[in-house]
């Protein structure tokens, strides 16, 4: 029987950051992951980052800074690549290192989802093979628990049932699958009011009610030619729905504007206008990850944008609550190949014609065969039941959100997509926060730390705390705390309820580039 100090499964953005800290403390790592890809939403998910406005000079860990900056450097080494770029309509130099290589309106650094998942794994080098081993296509299946205590985990893996024994593990899927296999306390969904005592909670819960999930795909544009493909088998189905919302089919120009319950009206590209002359904010170049004019010699150079929009978010369904996750996952990847053939064959264009039949369908970016995403992007996880939750009154507008036990920090807005069964919404302005260790520690079981999207959140404060810096942050300290806590031979929770341990274990995030607190 072979044991590991730390097994993370799943290879989320967060379980794959925190097989980088834990290896980096010299521990015994076991990272596993179902796709074929580590990297989570950043590769086999393929959503370009998604980051606040202050992320050039603070607000993430060092690591992530040096990340972005190998995006950059990989651009910079390209002689093909110009000096000069269109940057968010601005023209930068590409020697000041803040310009958007894919000149997106998502991001400041807009890249392949391939060449995130080389730099994860130049980061992962000087430990994969050695004290850390990586095996992805594998799927988690069981759990042992004995006294609140993990002992073991069973993969598929090439066919064969797997158990694997460790001394700490860690959630870095992206759904929380480890914790009903551990029978560790969790939730799901939309809580009430009386549940969370939030001002924007649900009078009465609804657990089936989470954010959708989305199976992006990438498109490139040609200037002319036809790159139809085949009629999706559900396009009639999702072609005829309608928005709950508003009066607008789900297949248009319009999708679900968050700041006020309606819909939004959106153009394809830079220049279009709506009747009124206001400019239209164009979907191709939301999370457009190559950009031709950035290249000198671009003959065979075309644009690619990835199609995470509005009106792919599949929010007729979701994968926790249900006895059949993968026709869930089948609808969701239909409804995308729909609004493709749709944006193909039957959008009104500015200049009175139908559809873009010169968007071709990639199938050799995202590491699939049918050229849709490995993974769908998840918004929403199972949230363990923490020491300490995180609620809308903690981060809203006019709050302090610096929590004592910071072990982190970031920003974005409380962001709810369209949901699975209310249908409902919602937006609302933040402070910039920290992320409390409470949050990332069970009631119960013992030796179990998530780390990704599965911290102590609500429905509505994950709308927050679940995007690219934030769940890298998370992931990293899961890394640190299961090492912390191994060196020391303590419990988890005895970091959170003994000062002089926090102070330690916040002075050892310090020392490997952990921001802890917002600079004014």
């Amino acid at each position: 029987m072979e044991m590991y100090d730390i097994i993370i499964c799943g290879g989320s953005l967060g379980g794959t950051i925190a097989a980088y800290s834990a290896s980096k403390q010299k521990k015994k790592v076991l990272l596993l992951e179902e796709t074929k890809w580590i990297g989570g939403q950043l590769t086999s998910q393929a959503v370009p980052p998604d980051e606040h406005k202050w992320i050039e000079e603070q607000g993430s860990t060092l690591s992530y800074r040096e990340y972005r900056k190998k995006v950059r450097e990989h651009y910079v080494n390209d002689p093909n690549f110009k000096r000069v770029i269109l940057d968010k309509g601005e023209l930068k130099n590409v020697s000041d290192m803040k310009f958007d290589p894919g000149s997106s309106e998502v991001t400041r650094i807009a890249h392949r989802p391939k060449l995130a998942l080389e730099l994860l794994y130049s980061m992962l080098e000087l430990y994969n093979g050695k004290n850390l081993t990586i095996i992805t296509n594998a799927k988690l299946i069981s759990c042992k628990k004995k006294y609140n205590k993990i002992i073991s985990v069973t993969y598929l893996i090439n066919n064969e049932l797997k158990e694997f024994y460790g001394k700490i593990f860690l959630d870095g899927t992206d759904t929380g699958e480890l914790l009903p296999l551990s029978k560790t306390e969790y939730r799901i969904g939309a809580e009430s009011k009386e549940e969370t005592h939030e001002e924007h909670a649900l009078d009465k819960a609804d657990y089936n009610d989470v954010q959708p999930i989305t199976y992006p795909l990438a498109i490139k544009l040609h200037e002319t030619g036809n790159y139809t493909i085949e009629k999706p088998k559900e396009y009639d189905r999702f072609n005829s729905m309608m928005m709950d919302y508003d009066k607008y089919k789900i297949f248009s120009m319009y999708g679900p504007d968050s700041s006020n319950g309606k819909a939004r009206r959106f153009g394809m590209f830079y220049g279009e206008k709506d009747e009124n002359g206001n400019e239209l904010f164009p979907l191709f170049v939301y999370r457009r990850i190559v950009c031709k004019d950035n290249y000198i010699d671009n003959k065979d150079i075309n644009d690619i944008t990835l199609l995470n929009w509005p009106q792919n978010d599949y929010f007729m369904g979701n994968i926790y609550n249900t006895d059949d996750v993968e026709k869930e996952k089948y609808y969701a990847k239909q409804l995308s190949l729909s609004f493709l053939y749709y944006l193909q064959t039957e959008v009104d264009r500015p200049d009175g014609l139908k559809g873009y039949p010169n968007f071709e369908l990639v199938y050799d970016e995202l590491g699939s065969d049918d050229g849709l995403s490995l993974a769908p992007y998840i918004r929403e996880s199972r949230r363990i039941v923490s020491r300490f939750t995180i609620t809308e009154e903690m981060i809203k507008e006019g709050s302090n959100p610096d929590f004592v036990d910071s072990v982190g920090v970031g920003y974005y807005p409380i962001d709810i997509h369209i949901t699975t069964n209310s249908h409902s919404f919602f937006f609302m302005p933040a402070e910039r926060f920290t992320i409390p260790l409470g949050s990332m520690i069970p009631i119960k079981t013992k030796n179990l730390i998530p780390a990704c999207k599965n911290i102590g959140t609500t429905h509505l404060t994950n709308g927050s705390y679940r995007l690219h810096p934030i769940e890298w942050n998370i992931g990293e300290v899961a890394g640190f705390l299961a090492s912390y806590v191994l060196d020391k031979n303590i419990d988890i929770k005895n970091v959170y309820e003994n000062k002089n341990l926090l102070k330690d274990f916040q002075n050892l995030l310090l020392e490997n580039g952990i921001q802890l607190h917002w600079n004014k």
